[in-house]
């Protein structure tokens, strides 16, 4: 096989023309091959002696196994390769016509043996793979249903809490409406003993539930919790406050005019 030869088949194999010329010029160096093509006319087909030849040829040159393959039967229905070897190749490319001789049919049968335990590798990995977004999407699963577990405890909690605070307001207003009617009572006696001037310390008194011999000192102390209570700031009734403060105010009227 001369340079021609060397460089057509290269380049029919798909290697570019600059890689084609760089292996060509170490084949030579390396001997490999015979002698240097003529100077324009090269020969169009190239004879290569064996498929030993053409896989080392393809290999020399960094082509992949499985296109070297696909190669090398379409060179054998081409007529471009005498004869299949034996599986007894040599080292160098340059060999007579009593080369071993290699069967394709072998290399193509390891070839797919290779690419047949590749693919169980990558099932065994995928198969790994899936087992274990299982467990991630089982463990996301159980999360999910403990937390909505705990929402439902959360939800029930709340729904206590809210009917002990409805019952809670109810018992406050039930007390503010019973503080409200002690006071409006406190008010009408208020208004029944007003004009009795005789006995208006008495009154204040009696109206205040103290005794009649009360000092102005309780007296007073007892105005001043009522307005405390039914200040409007503290919740208590407007009115009743307004009611009480006219009481205080008046008494307080009563004891400097004494």
């Amino acid at each position: 096989m001369n340079t021609d030869q060397a460089f057509d088949l290269l380049r029919d194999a798909g290697v570019t023309e600059s890689i084609s010329i760089q292996t060509v010029r170490r084949w030579m160096r390396e001997g490999k091959i015979k002698y240097e093509g003529g100077n324009k006319n090269r020969k169009t087909g190239y004879i290569i002696d064996d498929t030993n030849q053409a896989f080392d040829l393809l290999k020399d040159a960094g082509i992949t196994e499985s296109i070297s393959i696909q190669t090398v039967r379409r060179w054998m229905r081409e007529g471009k390769i005498k004869y299949e070897g034996n599986g007894n190749r040599e080292t160098g490319y340059i060999i007579n016509d009593t080369v071993s001789k290699v069967s394709i049919n072998d290399r193509i049968d390891q070839n797919k043996d290779e690419i047949i335990h590749r693919l169980k590798l990558k099932i065994q990995a995928q198969d790994k793979h899936i087992e274990g977004i299982e467990e991630l999407h089982e463990s996301a699963k159980n999360i999910l249903i403990q937390q909505r577990d705990n929402f439902k405890k959360e939800v029930v909690i709340l729904k206590n809490e809210k009917s002990k605070l409805q019952n809670e307001t109810k018992d406050l207003l039930k007390e503010n409406i019973e503080l409200r009617n002690e006071l409006i009572k406190v008010k009408e006696n208020k208004r029944d003993n007003y004009n009795d001037s005789n006995n208006q310390s008495n009154d204040y008194s009696e109206k205040l539930g103290l005794a009649k011999m009360a000092s102005n000192k309780d007296v007073l102390a007892e105005y001043k919790g009522l307005l405390k209570i039914t200040h409007p700031d503290h919740d208590g009734n407007a009115k009743v406050f307004h009611y009480i403060k006219t009481d205080y105010d008046n008494f307080r009227k009563f004891i400097k005019g004494k």
